[in-house]
């Protein structure tokens, strides 16, 4: 009785998926995860187990991933100090070190493992290789006080997406780690949120998903029950106005917005901690997280019935 319970839903789940199968097939999606979720084994093949079936189901699949967590455990454990400006790490010498060695070597590394256990055919790479991404240096910004020297941090001057292209033709699902290097080749740590973005852009993405360790965008920081459904652009600004875009979110809104003014359609928050999340977005109305747009006048019928709230400063076409 049981196992012909469980061939009625597994069923059920194939016939509602194969609209979206249809729609999505040969779009491109870029998946961005942040270092948290790869600290435990069993979140990491979860994750591996979500991107493989979009990218065994004809989806053209790019992961970028960061490890700001990892980061900062070793740069503590050998004695440097973190130190972080409006959510973005400021990097010096050994903190560039640090970063290379955690996200082009353990962080990525371990991601191809999992792939390798999972049969999913993977390859990575970083912004350096087969010049992936140029890019530039970030002069010193001003802030409340003195100008924010952020050191090696770097800013994306142009992506070329021919290289993804190629892998992906190729049947491989291209793991991207956000390191980088300007013209003459200084290595430049970039945010792996920014590099997402850029390459969704470049890649003209059907997608640009962002799994995070919050729920979505909250209105409240510190209330997880404020969870905004879906916001627009203007929404976006407005909320960030009204200081609702805690420190660590910033560089995400900023990715956002350069990702949907650059030609993505739509952008998804979720969390990595929600069992299968990002399935549940891909193959779903109802989603698990926040779905950023230009406007609420893009949004379709079911995506308006499924979004239960709204973001005061919002457009409404």
């Amino acid at each position: 009785m049981n196992e012909t319970v469980d061939r009625g839903v597994v069923v059920q789940a194939l016939k509602h998926a194969i609209p979206y199968l249809r729609m999505y097939e040969g779009k491109t999606f870029v998946i961005k995860t942040g270092g948290a979720v790869l600290a435990d084994r069993a979140a990491t093949r979860s994750l591996i187990e979500q991107v493989g079936i979009l990218h065994q189901v004809g989806i053209r699949t790019v992961l970028v991933h960061g490890g700001g967590p990892q980061s900062t455990e070793l740069a503590t454990s050998l004695g440097i100090e973190t130190k972080f400006v409006e959510g973005r790490r400021v990097t010096d010498e050994k903190t560039l070190d640090v970063a290379t060695m955690v996200l082009n070597g353990s962080i990525n590394t371990r991601l191809l493992a999992a792939c390798r256990d999972l049969g999913v055919r993977a390859i990575g790479l970083s912004g350096v290789d087969a010049g992936l991404i140029d890019a530039c240096r970030r002069p010193p910004v001003a802030g409340s006080g003195e100008p924010v020297d952020y050191g090696y941090v770097g800013d994306v001057v142009a992506v070329r997406p021919s290289v993804l292209v190629k892998l992906i033709e190729a049947g491989l699902l291209p793991v991207v780690s956000p390191i980088s290097a300007d013209s003459q080749g200084t290595i430049l740590n970039i945010n792996a949120d920014t590099v997402a973005a850029a390459i969704a852009i470049e890649m003209k993405a059907e997608k640009l998903v962002l799994l995070t360790g919050a729920p979505g965008i909250l209105e409240q920081p510190d209330d997880p029950s404020s969870l905004v459904s879906f916001v627009d652009l203007a929404g976006l600004d407005a909320m960030r106005e009204a200081g609702s875009i805690a420190a660590g979110m910033l560089p995400k809104v900023a990715a956002i917005s350069h990702a949907i003014r650059g030609g993505v359609e739509r952008v998804h928050v979720i969390s990595h901690d929600v069992a299968d999340s990002l399935l549940l977005e891909v193959f779903t109305n109802e989603g698990a997280g926040t779905l950023v747009v230009e406007s609420k006048g893009v949004l379709t019928k079911a995506e308006k019935a499924a979004g239960g709230a709204t973001v005061t400063g919002g457009t409404s076409a």
